[in-house]
């Protein structure tokens, strides 16, 4: 008798009709004034936040990290699966942009498509996501500016780190001050934002391409001595291989920036794909190639892990090039922070205007048409902690937000194909209330003659019926997918495990991956979600989506335990808010669900 009944669980499942996402919600900004976000974006905008997002100085460093420890001259093909891989979850982003081109990405699409508890996990997990990330990148770009002064000693007191007594991290004032600086340009507009976003990635490219040129022309003058090592082009094998690729797939991470702008692009059905496409094509194409010219320049055990680029220019007497290169660093992690702090503003003003946090949030600026309180919120809280805080020890926390956010898109595709939400929510008045009592009394002769469907509808016909069991199984066939996955993620990652406790979990999985699969394949997918959509639609789902499902649940598994035990602490204070105040607040709180034709 004390515990929760059903009907009062079913509020973590409430899902928020797709018809809000372009309607309602967006009218609810600036305190119902119907304030919205500026529409100005079109495809070069797209493509140059996603760019300069994706390449961040991660790819001036991690070419020889992963070649000296995983795939050695076989960097190249690392390069590609990961790409791969993340083109996973691109398409399936982009099926979704196009469906709900509004403010929130994996946050909104999970409301709609699998229900608001699950969604608030995704937006409180990608506000920690976001927030260390960009304080991470800002504290990068200090030291890599030391070069220009003549080291770490000769830099200018505002750009130094100082070590304060009585703090084990040294403070980072130029951390901080950039943060700042990142965050008054974004409340200028998206408009400025994303064509000085642009400026920056377009000088990185060029870095990126002199890099290419240079060291292209160095091997053909050189013979490529890279790739005539007598370990052979797999030293480590194909495995070595895969083992690098699940590194470098977190440097295709970005493109998912571009889906958070959906609400301010002029045309998203057409562009939200087209520049999800071009930043994961050009990225994967930059890479590859920077990759193959710095493995074919040296031996891949000669190559300096950390300074892999300008170390294997001045091998062949270019030592010049090291400030082109610290050059193209330094650019790449500004526009990475730009990158990083523009969606989280616009992830908390699609919360607020969900009523999970204090609507203030969702206010829209009338003259710049961006949510000026959000954005100060956020950029503050990452300079705070980029001047105070080494984050480098949450890197990987960063990572959980993105997979967990790549894993929920992907679930919510094979939502909306086969169980597409047909509830509408329509407001009741509380029990008790001289509202309620009227409706009661005046409705009470049509009640009984409606026990079975408080709503007067008709019977259903036996076509409803059959729709309805449909529905049942692919609800039922994909809570079965996501805990094959889960059971066979777990057994290929725990290796500690005995080999026959592993194999008869991964039979196990895979053999509820495999009928859950098939029985999807026989059921068909809805009509209505093959209708007219309005742009993109994602190939070969199930299993598209089902593979990109595997890929995450495999990457969060293998995090480490450290990593999980932080994550789970920031979880756990979310959920405390949600249940206090955003359970309360919700905008669908004291809705009752209708359910509606697709027809």
């Amino acid at each position: 008798m004390g515990g929760p009944s059903w009907p009062d669980l079913q509020c973590l499942v409430r899902r928020k009709p797709a018809a809000a996402s372009s309607t309602g919600c967006a009218e609810a900004a600036d305190g119902g004034g119907g304030q919205r976000l500026a529409k100005t974006l079109t495809i070069p905008h797209l493509a140059a936040i996603g760019v300069g997002s994706t390449i961040g100085a991660g790819i001036y460093v991690l070419v020889g990290t992963v070649a000296r420890e995983h795939t050695g001259p076989g960097l190249t093909v690392s390069f590609l699966i990961a790409g791969v891989a993340a083109a996973l979850s691109a398409l399936c982003y982009a099926e979704l942009s196009c469906r709900f081109p509004s403010a929130g990405s994996a946050y909104h699409y999970s409301y709609i498509c699998i229900g608001e508890s699950v969604a608030w996990m995704i937006g409180w997990a990608l506000i920690l996501e976001y927030t260390i990330g960009s304080s991470s990148v800002a504290r990068g770009i200090s030291p890599n500016l030391a070069l220009f002064f003549g080291g770490q000693d000769k830099l200018p007191f505002f750009l130094a780190q100082v070590h304060v007594k009585g703090l084990d991290t040294p403070v980072d004032p130029c951390a901080a001050i950039l943060v700042l600086i990142v965050t008054a340009l974004l409340c200028l507009g998206i408009k400025e934002s994303s064509f000085v976003e642009g400026i920056i990635t377009s000088a990185n490219i060029i870095v990126m391409l002199f890099v290419i040129c240079a060291g292209g022309w160095l091997g053909f003058r050189n013979g490529w001595a890279g790739y005539k090592g007598p370990d052979g082009y797999f030293p480590n094998g194909f495995g070595g291989v895969l083992s690098g690729s699940a590194t470098l797939f977190f440097a295709f991470i970005g493109f998912d920036t571009v889906a958070s702008t959906a609400e301010e692009v002029k045309n998203p059905q057409r562009d939200l794909p087209m520049g999800m496409g071009l930043t994961l094509s050009l990225c994967c194409f930059l890479y590859m190639m920077v990759s193959a010219v710095v493995v074919g320049l040296l031996p891949y055990h000669a190559i300096d892990p950390d300074t892999p680029i300008s170390s294997a220019f001045a091998q062949h007497g270019m030592q010049w090039a090291e400030y082109v290169v610290s050059s193209g660093a330094v650019l790449a992690l500004i526009a990475s922070l730009i990158g990083g702090i523009l969606p989280q503003p616009r992830i908390i003003m699609a919360m607020a205007r969900d009523g999970l946090v204090p609507p203030l949030f969702s206010v829209v600026n009338r003259q710049t048409q961006v949510p000026i309180l959000s954005t100060i919120l956020t950029g503050t809280c990452a300079a705070i902690l980029a001047f105070f805080m080494d984050v480098s020890q949450l890197a990987g926390m960063v990572s959980v937000g993105t997979l967990l956010a790549f894993t929920m898109v992907a679930i919510s595709v094979l939502v909306v194909r086969y169980t597409p939400p047909y509830e509408m929510p329509m407001e009741v008045a509380l029990a008790g209330t001289p509202e309620s009592l009227t409706s009661d009394s005046s409705h009470s002769e049509q009640d009984e003659q409606n026990l079975e469907d408080p709503f007067g509808n008709e019977a259903p016909s036996a076509s409803e019926i059959d729709s309805k069991v449909r529905r049942q199984k692919a609800i039922r066939s994909i809570v079965f997918i996501c805990l094959g996955a889960f059971i066979f993620v777990s057994a290929v990652s725990f290796s500690l495990l005995p080999f026959y406790v592993q194999m008869t979990a991964c039979t196990i999985g895979g053999l509820l991956l495999l009928s859950s699969s098939v029985v999807l394949l026989c059921i068909g997918q809805d009509k209505s979600s093959l209708g007219p959509t309005g742009g993109f639609m994602c190939p070969l789902v199930p299993l598209l989506p089902i593979c990109c499902i595997i890929v995450n649940g495999y990457l969060l598994m293998n995090l480490g335990r450290h990593t999980w035990i932080r994550v789970s602490i920031w979880m756990a204070a979310g959920a405390l808010i949600y249940f206090f105040y955003g359970l309360k607040h919700s905008s669908l709180a004291g809705m009752a669900y209708h359910r509606i034709s697709p027809l």
